[in-house]
């Protein structure tokens, strides 16, 4: 059975997109942080997408400008086997990405009984709540980043129960930002 994994970057109020969906503000040129970021994409787990956090991903990690940024990561995530989940798209077009209309939940919990290397969702609010609702969400990463964005979307929007997390590990970043690992508690 394969882990379902959520990894966003939370602004300190609270939000993973500013109004607009922007997601600009996360980036930063930190060289530990880059670090992490090279390190944490040397996986090989399929990546899990609503369809705006699609459009974010693939205005940006296909371009030279991310590859001369970040090249190992913008391979990793050129290459990766990834799934957008999204009702009004008609096609996919990024490398190795299948879209996928029916219901998330029902989806992912396909996914997740199959053999693999693992599920991660990055950005997909909708999605993250969905599938936090339906526990099949095994481990939150969540990098706290040391700015206020006043509004914007949540991880969690739509979350229709209250979800209890226990905190497994944490690490602070020289750059003020700091990474908290969750894992969802029984109740």
């Amino acid at each position: 059975m394969q882990r379902v994994m959520v990894f966003n970057n939370v602004s300190v109020d609270g939000y993973i997109a500013d109004e607009k969906g922007d997601m600009s503000w996360a980036r930063n040129d930190d060289a530990e942080w880059n670090e992490f970021v090279q390190g944490n994409a040397r996986g090989d787990g399929m990546l899990l997408f609503g369809r705006k956090t699609y459009d974010l991903m693939v205005s940006f990690w296909p371009t030279s400008a991310a590859i001369a940024m970040m090249p190992e990561v913008a391979e990793k995530m050129n290459s990766a086997k990834k799934v957008v989940f999204s009702k009004s798209m008609e096609t996919a077009g990024w490398k190795n990405t299948t879209l996928v209309k029916d219901d998330p939940v029902e989806a992912v919990r396909k996914m997740k009984a199959k053999a693999g290397e693992g599920i991660v969702i990055f950005g997909s609010g909708t999605i993250v709540a969905q599938l936090a609702d339906a526990g099949l969400i095994d481990e939150y990463q969540i990098a706290v980043v040391p700015v206020a964005l006043g509004g914007g979307r949540t991880m969690f929007e739509g979350l229709e129960k209250k979800l209890k997390l226990k905190l497994t590990k944490h690490r602070v970043f020289g750059n003020g930002s700091v990474l908290l690992h969750y894992e969802p508690v029984q109740v």
